[in-house]
């Protein structure tokens, strides 16, 4: 049976009208097929090479031992099966032909609205993994404007290279205001000084020392934690610490993805795990300089938390929801892929007592595998 044939008309208008969406994450981040097969809740080992170890040279007559080395991993779930649905009476379908809009009309309407809320739904799961950056910069909530210019991108540049991160696939993903702001800079909308019209005439958003900057309509605001200025560390904290242990005066919570400095210290860094006792940790590749014992925390303000990342760094894993002996009750089935996101959905028809139901359906996981090839833009 054929079912879906006459539905690829409706299917792919509604697809059209989602691509007009803002989805500036799901297509930034890496798409891994290395868990297609895992379960809902399952793990997934993706390996992580370690450091290389380096040695004098010292000639002799017989190969040396090499150093053995550790392979550290980290795990990727498919977190989530969903389906977006509806469905049909006969009825309802010959009223629509013969008075309303036409039952062509309204399918293609719950197809878009259909692969809208899924691909939405993806991207806030994408943009939720800003807990996961390494650190960030800050400049109030107008980052770009005439008097800082481009500053925000310069220094995002330099936390992904301090961190030793590849800079050929940097990516930044921003939010609508922030948007707003990269385009009234007048040396990006005068095409003497931008070297094209591409920003003026066609809106688009360029890449700004070497980052791929797109908007997202998903981007998070973080509620940071409460806790107040008297918190301060307890011992001396060295270069490269993830672990920092507080003293035991003072109050209040210190949250994952909070942004925190340290006196003495101008780096802002991203919490990974809440303050649990008198400890909490930092993000790789940790603190950037030494800290001393007594050394004041603060927390900075919670806000939008927009992200640069290199490609690799986050890591989307999609599917079609999974079927027992590959098959069910449905009369046929198709793959779609919206060109935009990239996302590849499963379009599925039932058949039953006079009524149709159709659904649209996938399942995703996503991580942040490598925290020091992540930077936030914190507002």
């Amino acid at each position: 049976m054929n079912t879906l044939n006459d539905l690829i008309p409706s299917l792919y208008q509604g697809l059209n009208i989602v691509s007009r969406e803002l989805v500036g994450f799901v297509p930034s981040v890496t798409m891994n097929s290395a868990a297609e097969r895992a379960a809902v809740g399952q793990p997934v080992t993706i390996p992580i090479a370690g450091a290389a170890t380096v040695d004098d040279i010292s000639p002799a007559m017989t190969v040396p031992e090499p150093t053995g080395q550790t392979v550290d991993n980290t795990q990727i779930v498919i977190a989530k099966a969903r389906a977006a649905e509806f469905g049909v009476i006969g009825e309802e379908q010959r009223g629509l032909n013969a008075n309303g809009a036409g039952w062509e009309n309204i399918q293609a309407q719950m197809f878009a609205q259909a692969l809208r809320k899924l691909v939405n739904e993806v991207e806030a799961d994408v943009a939720g993994t800003y807990v996961a950056g390494s650190r960030a910069y800050s400049k109030g909530a107008t980052p770009f404007n005439n008097t800082d210019n481009l500053e925000a991108t310069a220094q995002l540049h330099k936390i992904l290279a301090d961190n030793g991160s590849p800079l050929g696939e940097k990516q930044l993903v921003i939010d609508t205001t922030r948007g707003a702001q990269l385009r009234n800079l007048y040396q990006l909308t005068r095409a003497n000084e931008a070297g094209g019209d591409d920003m003026l005439r066609r809106g688009v958003i360029l890449d700004l020392h070497g980052f791929s900057i797109r908007e997202s309509a998903q981007v998070k605001s973080h509620t940071a934690g409460t806790a107040a200025a008297t918190r301060s560390t307890s011992g001396d904290l060295a270069a490269g610490a993830t672990t920092v242990t507080i003293a035991a005066t003072g109050s209040g919570t210190i949250l994952a993805g909070d942004i925190v400095t340290f006196a003495g210290d101008a780096n802002k860094y991203v919490v990974a795990t809440a303050l649990d006792g008198t400890t909490f940790t930092i993000a790789a590749p940790g603190l950037r300089q030494a800290v001393a014992t007594g050394s004041q925390i603060t927390v900075s303000a919670g806000g939008a938390r927009m992200m640069a990342f290199d490609r690799n760094a986050i890591q989307l894993v999609t599917r079609a929801p999974a079927l027992p002996n590959g098959t069910d009750m449905a009369q046929d089935s198709m793959m779609l892929t919206d060109p935009v996101s990239g996302l590849t959905f499963e379009v599925r028809v039932y058949y039953g007592y006079r009524k149709v139901r159709y659904e649209v359906a996938l399942a995703w996981g996503v991580k942040n595998i490598k925290p020091e090839h992540t930077a936030i833009l914190a507002v």
